[in-house]
């Protein structure tokens, strides 16, 4: 029998690294599916748009590398990347920046550090980041939920907008965006942060129309969506439960401290757990086996860790959402938590 070493991951799992990879997306679905509803079938198109170029990057690296490309393609890690990219970033942002995105996502964020399992960083947060850093307004610019939209958005307006800017009636993205008032919306996690920055109470800010019953109109559902699929995972041990627990046990804590003593001065605990990337987050993002802790203790400092930087970056930090700032300073943590909670060596 010959014995094969391989690098990280280590599913304790009789499924195969594809897989395993096959389900973290057939588990996704249903947050895509509500979030092209409540917010446009751009998102379709910037999936797609993706996984074209993941698949070429990853191919053009692993024949500069001096490796059969299938090798790579295979294990279908490319499209996970490319799909947590494309439903993180604005539906209908233009197509150079999904380029941008891929190629550091692919190419730097992962294959500079010697591809699969090797990578120190999760590379779709990666990419998000230096997207969201080099190009605010792009990255800010969500529609309006689309209960609160001037006029739908087709699926030929939705591609007209991507590659040339401009619909297929010469209306910009600017004017697209507007809502039934007439006022371009933002997020409700950024709509909360500037009007509480501009003096508003928390009970003044919710009375607005993109907030709703249920911690904003549309992103309730999508992060509902996204509870559900990552449940899903949990339940058929593709993913531990560590990791979301701890994160979303964290933010929940911490906001409702922040709740219970300064009323007013910080978003609601259901703000926080069911807006924004949190669902996302906690169950595809932040349990990446390559660059989250490895030991069981680890799990849960590094999920707390997530939760509590979340809320920091939410409350005080320059960007309305935090997910993806929060799983890159844990991923840098990783070394130093598993160090910590390495289990005692067996005999001694």
């Amino acid at each position: 029998m010959a014995f094969f070493i391989a690098s990280s991951p280590h599913a304790h799992s009789r499924k195969r690294t594809p897989d395993l990879m096959k389900w973290v997306m057939v588990c996704a679905m249903p947050g895509l599916v509500a979030q092209s509803y409540y917010f446009g079938l751009g998102t379709i198109i910037q999936l797609f748009l993706a996984v074209i170029l993941a698949w070429s990057f990853e191919a053009g690296v692993m024949l500069l590398r001096g490796r059969k490309p299938t090798l790579a393609l295979k294990d279908h890690s490319a499209m996970v990347t490319a799909w947590l990219l494309a439903v993180a970033i604005p539906p209908l942002s233009p197509w150079w920046m999904i380029v941008i995105g891929m190629f550091f996502a692919i190419v730097i964020a992962k294959h500079l550090y010697g591809g699969l399992g090797q990578n120190l960083f999760n590379p779709a947060m990666a990419a998000y980041v230096v997207l969201l850093i080099s190009f605010p307004v792009q990255m800010t610019s969500w529609m309006a939920p689309i209960d609160l939209q001037a006029a739908p958005v087709t699926m030929a307006d939705s591609f007209a907008l991507i590659f040339g800017g401009y619909n297929i009636d010469g209306l910009s993205l600017q004017q697209v965006r507007s809502g039934i008032d007439g006022i371009t919306m933002a997020t409700p996690l950024d709509e909360f942060k500037t009007a509480l920055r501009a003096g508003y109470t928390s009970s003044e800010i919710l009375t607005q129309p993109q907030f709703g019953a249920f911690a904003g109109i549309g992103w309730g559902v999508v992060n509902l969506a996204y509870l559900v699929g990552g449940l899903l995972l949990i339940k058929l041990r593709i993913i531990q439960w560590y990791i979301p627990a701890s994160m979303l046990a964290a933010l929940l804590v911490v906001s409702g401290l922040f709740a219970l003593f300064s009323p007013g001065e910080t978003a609601s605990p259901l703000l926080h757990l069911f807006s924004g990337a949190t669902m996302l987050g906690a169950f595809f993002i932040a349990t990446d086996p390559v660059s989250a802790s490895t030991t069981v203790k680890g799990r849960l400092i590094f999920g707390a860790f997530i939760g509590l930087m979340v809320f920091v970056i939410r409350s005080w930090g320059g960007f309305p959402d935090g997910v993806a700032f929060a799983v890159l300073l844990a991923n840098m943590c990783v070394p130093l938590i598993d160090y910590y909670t390495k289990p005692r060596t067996y005999g001694h």
